[in-house]
Parts: structure tokens; sequence; C-alpha cells
């Protein structure tokens, strides 16, 4: 019967999702899932995809469109509540997952009400199975209200955890949580997991922005002054975080994550002043970079910038929807110019809660009509010949010498698993920039002269070394502090 209603809805809803050039499809078909909310990939090569369900389990199967069975991966639904914006919200596997096999999810727990940020491991014996007896939290937040509970947990490129926190909830921010830097509430936390201190089970990185103050401001905090930044995502091409900020009654909102960075909620909502209605101070608030009024949709559901090579036409361009009107849009923006807005699509009536990416940095769609869509390249007038290399190559790395970043060009011809690899001279592994499948194409990685703990190097020379079945070349690297 369920595979009979989505038949049916399909044969409603092609005809509205299809533009020029991109459609919206459904990436795999013979699947049904319960809400999802969340799609993520595992970086351990292994090409499957991990889907969330708000309901407190988490699926797992093959990237294959003629896919037919999905894996019941983790079922917390005896820890979460599930009702309205609560339940489980989020997936992050961590960098180091390949040989650590630790994952971590983000959900909302009761008696007390509170977000539970908390890290698993996948059984010995099955790849496919989380432990479900694992579980070690990490942190918990009270959460005075049953909604704005953010919901997303991302490994930045640091390998830091970041983790996204709604306001509290209920109307206008009534307790002011999003200006209040003693709490929690209405921020992006970053957290280091790899860590503990004496009081807490994270550790607080050294260079967070208010970590080294005198106040009383709370030193996990990284940008506040948001009101419920329900997905955010970083470009690994600019090193860019994206963060869709949902509005109140007017306006909704995109922003780019600035250390330590005020985005203005309660005294603002989007570019405009809310409390008080006019007259307000924005000294100090960093604007959005792209707004939308409620004439539009009234519920943003944050994207990525597709890095994907399966749809160039949108390639570099940030993708997001609305949850409640089903649109799809892409945003170009170099960070100078004003951005550009096109629009892809429309999947509504149904409610877009999520985007995802896989292995191979192809875009996914989470719908609450309980499919999973991607995107596809129809005719093309752009021409993008010249990303396909005519053969493997790492390029020198610029700047170099460096400090504090520099970046790594690299080609591949044809579809290959790709490790990139920075060691110090002594032949001993620092630090694993680049490990997956990828198809065709010019990429580039950046390195922070960082380990794999995120801490810095020392002073000296170093190597990177790229590495696929049946290519090998290595170029020397110095970093200077």
């Amino acid at each position: 019967m369920d595979k009979l209603l989505i038949s049916v809805r399909m044969l409603l809803l092609l005809p509205l999702i299809a533009t020029s050039q991109v459609v919206i499809e459904e990436a795999f078909p013979n699947l049904y899932f319960t809400q999802p909310v969340d799609l993520q990939y595992a970086p351990d090569g292994s090409d499957r995809l991990f889907v969330v369900e708000q309901r407190g389990t988490i699926y797992v199967f093959e990237n294959n469109s003629s896919v037919t069975e999905k894996i019941m991966f983790l079922d917390i639904r005896d820890k979460v509540v599930y009702e309205g914006e609560r339940g489980l919200l989020g997936l992050a596997f961590h960098p180091d997952y390949e040989n650590n096999r630790y994952f971590f999810v983000n959900y909302t727990a009761p008696n007390p009400l509170r977000t539970v940020v908390s890290r698993f491991q996948v059984t010995a014996d099955d790849p496919d199975v989380g432990d479900e007896l694992s579980e070690h939290i990490i942190i918990q937040i009270d959460q005075p209200f049953s909604n704005h509970n953010g919901g997303q947990i991302v490994f930045g490129p640091d390998s830091y955890l970041y983790i996204g926190m709604g306001d509290g909830g209920w109307f206008g921010d009534p307790y002011n949580n999003g200006q209040d830097l003693t709490t929690l509430l209405g921020a992006i936390l970053r957290i280091d997991v790899d860590t503990v201190s004496a009081t807490l089970n994270y550790g607080i990185p050294v260079d967070n922005p208010f970590a080294a103050d005198t106040l009383e401001s709370r030193d996990e905090i990284y940008a506040y002054g948001l009101r419920n930044p329900w997905r955010f995502s970083f470009d690994p091409y600019t090193n860019f975080c994206w963060v869709a900020d949902v509005g109140q009654d007017l306006y909704e909102e995109i922003d780019i994550l600035v250390y330590g960075g005020n985005y203005g909620w309660n005294i603002m909502e989007g570019s405009h002043c809310y409390n008080p209605a006019t007259g307000c101070d924005t000294t100090g608030l960093i604007l959005p970079i792209y707004t939308y009024d409620h004439s539009i949709g009234e519920s943003i559901t944050g994207g990525f910038v597709y890095r994907g090579t399966l749809v160039p036409d949108i390639y570099g361009k940030y993708i997001f929807a609305d949850f409640e009107y089903g649109d799809v849009w892409s945003l170009e923006y170099d960070g100078e110019n004003p951005p550009e807005l096109s629009t892809l699509g429309d999947i509504g009536p149904y409610s877009v809660t999520s985007f995802g990416i896989d292995q191979h940095d192809e875009l996914y769609i989470c719908s609450f009509d309980g499919m999973i869509y991607k995107f596809v390249q129809t005719l093309s007038t752009v021409d993008h010949g010249d990303r396909i290399p005519n053969g493997f190559s790492l390029y020198q790395n610029y700047p170099n010498p460096f400090n504090p970043i520099t970046t790594i060009n690299y080609d591949l011809p044809e579809n290959k698993h790709v490790k990139i690899t920075i060691y110090n001279l002594l032949g001993k592994q620092i630090k694993i920039l680049v490990n997956k499948y990828k198809p065709p194409g010019r990429y580039e990685a950046k390195w922070a002269g960082t380990d794999r703990f995120g801490k810095q190097v020392a002073n000296g020379v170093y190597l990177v070394i790229m590495q696929t079945r049946n290519f090998s070349q290595a170029r020397k690297i110095v970093y200077i502090k």
C-alpha cells in the first residue's frame, strides 16, 4: 500500500519539479523512510549511506539506485522524545571512523527535556550495526521549551565537533538566549571530542573565541545570536561554513559562520529589526548574506555547496530549500559580490527536512513523504570539459612555505579511490586529508598544519603523498609558525 501511494504521489509530482537543465527525482525508489531528517555517509570508503529517522532510528544501505534493502543501524527510540521538532535530529561520523568506528548523534531526551549529544561505536563483528550499549554521553543541554532544538552536528575541517543549538524555543526568544553568552542556547558550539577535562566529557579548543576571556561566557561557543540553526555545512573547497537560520514571523536567512560572530537574534530577524521593531542597534552584528520573506517560504532548510560531478550546472552553488513550501533553490556566492538565486524545483506539498552528500560529493534531499531525492543533469549549455584531466597528478602546494593554511591540487582522470596523506620526514603519518572514492575531476585539499587530533605540528618539512591503486606521487611541504 505504501509503494502504491508513493507511486501515485510521484505521478502528481513529476510535472512540478522539472527545470530546463536540472531535474529532481527519486534516488532510491525501492526504499521508504519514516520522517527522514538527515543523510550521511561513513568516511571509510564503503560507499554506504545512512538515513536518520526522527523517531529514533538510523538505517544503512548500499548507495545504488536499485537497492531494495535497508538495515537497521541504530535504534534508540527508548531514549528519544519524538514529537514536533523533537527527536533524533543529527548524525556525524568521526574523522577517523575507519579506525575507531565512532559515530555521534544528537537527540532530544525527556525528564528533564534536554538535548543530548552522544558517542556510539559500531559492533565488532558487523559494520552495519551500531552498538546501542556503547553510548557515551558527550554533552547534555537543558531545553526550556519543546521547539528550536537545533539538531545539526558536523566535524569541521579542524576535526572539532560543531553543534547547532536553537534559542530554547517558544516565541521571540523570551529568555534572550540568543544574546546571552552564559548559555549554550542560540549558538554554534565547537568542542574537542578526543579529549576530556576534569569536569567535562570533552575538551575546549584553546582557540575558541571566548575560551581565554575572564567573563562568565561559555567557552564552548563559537558564534551566537542564532534563532534555530537547524542545518549547516562546510564547503571543503573554501572552508566557508554555511548556516541556514530559521526565522520568526517574517524572514529566513543564510549566514556564513564567522569566528566569535554575533548574528543578531533576537535584536534582528534576518536583516531587519525585531526587538525593537524599528531603530535597533546593529553595532557589531553580522548580517546574513541572503534572506527571503514569508511570501516565498516559512522555514529554511540548509544544504550544501555542490561539489559533485554529475550535475555540472549547479557546481559551486549553495543548494537549500524551504521546509513548509518544498521549494529548492541554488545560491551562487563568491564572498564578495551579491548572491544570485536560481530555482531548481519544487517537491511540495512534501516537506524538505535535510540534505546530505555521499562519498562522491553527490547531493541528496530528505523529505517527509518518506523518499530520498537526487539531482539529475539534463541538457547543459555550460562547457564543463576543462574539469576532466588527462592524467593523474599531484601539484605542488601553494603557498609554500605556508602558515596558516595551504592548498594542494590534484587530478583524477578516472573513477578511483584516492588517499592523500601528510607524513613527517621520519615516515610517521601525521594526517589523512583525503580518503574516498571520487569520479574524474580536478580537486583540491587543504592543510592547516594540524595533526589528526587538530593539534599544530612543529616547524619543518613534511611530505604529502597521493596514492591510488596504480599511482603514487609525493611533494615536499614546508610549514612555518
